[in-house]
């Protein structure tokens, strides 16, 4: 008898062991959505600061693969990015899938938030430059169920200013609050797709030190687009990065590279091209008109360029020209259907094997293994995106490299 007792709560005891650590990883995991083109010092510090507030979760990153959100396009290869991740000790790192990673603020939060949901991620971390999560949840709310709110921004896009300048005038007219600096405009997209997912999660913000677009360098840190400048102009960024990014090759390229293709992509389908995602009705005749006398991109977006049509968002219509990505797939890929992890530690491996078979869309970890429509898009994306490079290194690396595992 005493013999049965001691095994049955031996029994119970190592049930318990098992739902106590499952409850540990799953109330413990993070989610930070970044690009890191280039991971640099601020970066650096966004991630210690969430190790500090956070020091026994389990850190998934949400990130791009070849081409980001503005339209531009990633100047380390996807093999890498994930081997440095890990080297910085993240523990899982998932891919956001082309469809969301190049589009506008809110598309892309949608995606990323989408993944971090059905990871049972219960806070998403982000920079700001306000730092004030209560103003931006308040924003939020404005956005989302104040009418006369949604009637001035119609009223100012009307009147031809673009999307962000619109949501800006909007919310100043009626709280003479002024947001308009970046990452607070994407921390309140995470906001709102959390809000709008019914998503479990939290959102937490981190003071940015810098702005997205500055060239000023301030204790070491400056921005990912002023790191892409110097690459490119061949200057030495090791002060601004961290050492474990050195040790991997950076792509001295920019979307400017494939100029020559999306020219002849542009002149060869003339009026057609209205069928890619976000190219407006009529916007076509702009481009078309503008193409034959222009020598670069950045020529190209110039000339183009309205009050209606921010450079950034010009730049991804180009992206999606370039890729064949029309508007019909906009609408068919309108939400996550598979999860691609592209590495993990031992500790993401665990987390991930606790809580898979509550997912109920594919975990994919060798595209060779699925014929998933989303992921042979990316597949075609990445294709494309090794056509300026010198090596086919970045296709072979999409099929055989992935997941990478650290120990």
């Amino acid at each position: 008898m005493f013999f049965f007792i001691i095994s049955i709560l031996f029994v119970i005891n190592t049930i318990f062991m098992i739902l106590y650590k499952k409850v540990i990883f799953m109330l413990n995991a993070v989610g930070i959505i970044c690009e890191y083109n280039p991971f640099h010092n601020g970066h650096l510090y966004h991630l210690n600061k969430v190790r500090e507030m956070y020091p026994n979760s389990i850190i998934i990153l949400v990130t791009n693969g070849y081409f980001t959100q503005r339209g531009d396009i990633s100047i380390i290869s996807k093999k890498d990015k994930t081997s440095l991740c890990l080297d910085m000790g993240i523990d899982l790192i998932i891919e956001l899938p082309f469809p969301f990673a190049t589009q506008s603020a809110d598309i892309f939060a949608h995606g990323a938030i989408s993944i971090l949901n059905y990871l049972n991620v219960k806070k998403v971390i982000f920079g700001s430059e306000c730092n004030d999560i209560n103003l931006l949840n308040k924003i939020v709310d404005i956005q989302l169920y104040n009418e006369d709110y949604k009637t001035k921004v119609k009223t100012y896009l009307n009147n031809g200013l673009n999307y962000p300048t619109a949501l800006s005038n909007a919310l100043n007219d009626l709280t003479n609050i002024k947001i308009n600096l970046p990452n607070d405009l994407l921390g309140i997209s995470y906001i709102k797709a959390v809000k709008e997912l019914k998503a479990n999660i939290e959102p937490i913000c981190i003071q940015r030190t810098t702005d997205y677009h500055t060239s000023h360098i301030n204790n070491n840190i400056t921005s990912a687009s002023n790191i892409r400048r110097m690459i490119l102009k061949k200057d030495n960024i090791d002060n601004l990065v961290p050492n474990e990014l050195l040790k991997y090759p950076l792509i001295d390229k920019s979307f400017n590279d494939f100029f020559s293709l999306l020219k002849y992509k542009i002149i060869s389908e003339q009026k057609h091209i209205n069928i890619y995602q976000t190219v407006d009705e009529g916007f076509e005749n702009r481009i078309i008109k503008n193409i034959y006398n222009s020598d670069s991109i950045y020529e190209l977006i110039e000339k183009c360029k309205t009050k209606r049509y921010t450079y950034n968002k010009i730049n991804r219509m180009f992206v999606h020209i370039l890729c064949s990505f029309t508007k019909e797939e906009a609408k068919k890929y309108k939400d996550i259907l598979y999860i691609r992890v592209l590495g993990f530690n031992k500790k993401g491996q665990n987390y991930l094997k606790q809580i898979k078979k509550d997912i109920n869309i594919p975990i994919i970890t060798k595209v060779s293994d699925s014929n998933n429509e989303m992921l042979l898009l990316e597949q075609k994306v990445t294709n494309i995106f090794s056509l300026i490079l010198d090596n086919d290194n970045i296709t072979k690396e999409e099929y055989q490299s992935f997941p990478i595992i650290k120990d």
